[in-house]
């Protein structure tokens, strides 16, 4: 998966001489985390909402006509903005986007193109990919399995078992148990069109241990099996 194909094109931009009152309107009138610093071209820094919110509170903390005035009027982007902010290549993959964010503690990134903002990846793309694989705006069944070595075949033998039940398969994937990292994957199923417990049965004949199962979205527990 390649930054170019998952990024947000075009991304809102402002300059380090813009005022943070502006900004802060422009990040909250479009709901973004943070737009990227750009002078004549160049990426300069990064401002954030959390920046501002901090600015305001700093300002409006003691009352202080003067302080106020100040932040109203004076106080610009360039001074409070992270300057040389982590940024990725338009050729980088979404996965080192991932690694980076957990090394770094970062969740916004520019893209760069020949040192040309292009986009910016951030948690909301991340969220929203995880949301599009999990199939979060369709009613699909949902099982997975219980933490298992992953062998050769594994995954197509899954699919397998799953689609002879005349289910259709959205989306199949593998995830390394974090908690018990030697127990290998736990394999994330969402499918529509075949009947959860015929699915489920199936797999277990199968030999495959069902770790959760369930039909609805909603955590309320109705529908599930695990």
């Amino acid at each position: 998966m390649i930054v170019r194909n998952w990024m947000t094109r075009d991304p809102m931009i402002v300059s380090s001489d813009t005022l943070v009152t502006d900004v802060e309107r422009l990040l909250y009138e479009n709901n973004l985390r943070a737009v990227p610093v750009v002078d004549d071209g160049r990426l300069r820094g990064l401002i954030s909402r959390a920046i501002c919110l901090r600015a305001v509170e700093n300002a409006t903390r003691t009352q202080d006509q003067h302080e106020i005035n100040y932040f109203v009027t004076r106080l610009k982007v360039k001074d409070l903005m992270v300057r040389n902010p982590v940024t990725v290549d338009i050729g980088d993959t979404m996965e080192y986007c991932l690694q980076t964010g957990q090394d770094t503690g970062v969740s916004q990134f520019p893209v760069l193109d020949n040192g040309k903002v292009v986009g910016i990846v951030s948690a909301s793309e991340i969220f929203h990919l995880a949301a599009r694989m999990l199939g979060a705006w369709h009613d699909w069944s949902g099982i997975t399995l219980a933490p298992r070595p992953l062998e050769k075949g594994t995954i197509g033998k899954i699919a397998s078992i799953v689609e002879a039940t005349g289910a259709n398969v959205h989306s199949l994937f593998s995830i390394r148990d974090t908690e018990t990292p030697s127990a290998g994957h736990r394999v994330i199923i969402r499918f529509q069109d075949a009947p959860l417990m015929q699915v489920v049965e199936n797999l277990k004949t199968a030999g495959f241990e069902i770790f959760e199962a369930y039909e609805k979205r909603r955590g309320s527990g109705d529908g599930a099996v695990h």
